[in-house]
């Protein structure tokens, strides 16, 4: 099985240019689905830190570069939206971001930003011993008590060392939101309306914002965030 993906077919959230060769590195198996993009991407065609596959794998085998809290060497890895990369030698941190046309983009930020992540719940299911089963965004999954109200749609921050909630936003009118795919991905708003549409099709959000005319988009787009997650938190 080869190794290699070419650039022309990646996805559009895929940080590298298409016409420079033929081929790219292809992701490995792990979060994120086919969106994820290989962390030897980041560390060579967005930061600069390795020139080429065997320098990065070097650099992986240091144990100084984290995605979410845990050590990585496969440079394979994917690494998608709301990730979190620290390099802990150059004590550097990073919130995975979406930029702009929704390429993935690296929002610089501090240490104590840098212990936990935001996802997005995608199911909520019921498991045996009356518990329930969030399924994020990123394919992970956590387990919470039956009376807690936690919703499809909300975003959740979740510590990297204990796996704990730290935090709930819900999805909800007035919520601040972030577009992550479609024409307006990585534009910021609040949600004026949720527009329920009869039948399997995706609701409809329409989003205000300060600056700017607002955009619609569909409820699978959009995230819900708060304000530390737009900028640089230093």
């Amino acid at each position: 099985m080869s190794n290699h993906q070419k650039r022309l077919s990646v996805p559009n959230s895929w940080p590298v240019e298409r016409k420079t060769a033929t081929f790219t590195v292809k992701a490995g198996a792990g979060p994120h689905g086919e969106d994820g993009v290989p962390l030897l991407i980041v560390l060579r065609d967005v930061l600069g830190y390795a020139d080429n596959r065997k320098e990065a794998r070097y650099a992986l085998n240091e144990d100084n570069v984290l995605i979410n809290g845990k050590a990585i060497s496969d440079e394979e890895r994917p690494v998608g939206m709301f990730d979190i990369l620290a390099f802990t030698e150059r004590e550097e941190y990073y919130r995975v971001f979406p930029g702009e046309g929704g390429r993935l983009a690296l929002t610089a930020i501090d240490p104590d930003a840098a212990q936990s992540k935001l996802g997005k719940i995608v199911t909520k299911t019921h498991v045996s011993g009356g518990d329930v089963q969030l399924g994020l965004h990123d394919g992970e999954t956590l387990i919470v008590e039956d009376d807690q109200t936690y919703d499809a749609g909300d975003s959740i921050v979740v510590g990297n060392e204990d796996g704990e909630i730290v935090a709930h936003f819900e999805y909800e009118e007035g919520a601040l939101v972030t577009a992550v795919d479609g024409a307006h991905a990585g534009e910021v708003g609040e949600v004026e309306e949720i527009q329920v549409t009869p039948g399997s099709a995706q609701n409809n959000v329409i989003v205000s914002q300060d600056e700017g005319e607002g955009f619609e988009t569909v409820e699978e787009y959009v995230v819900v965030i708060d304000e530390n997650f737009t900028g640089d938190d230093e």
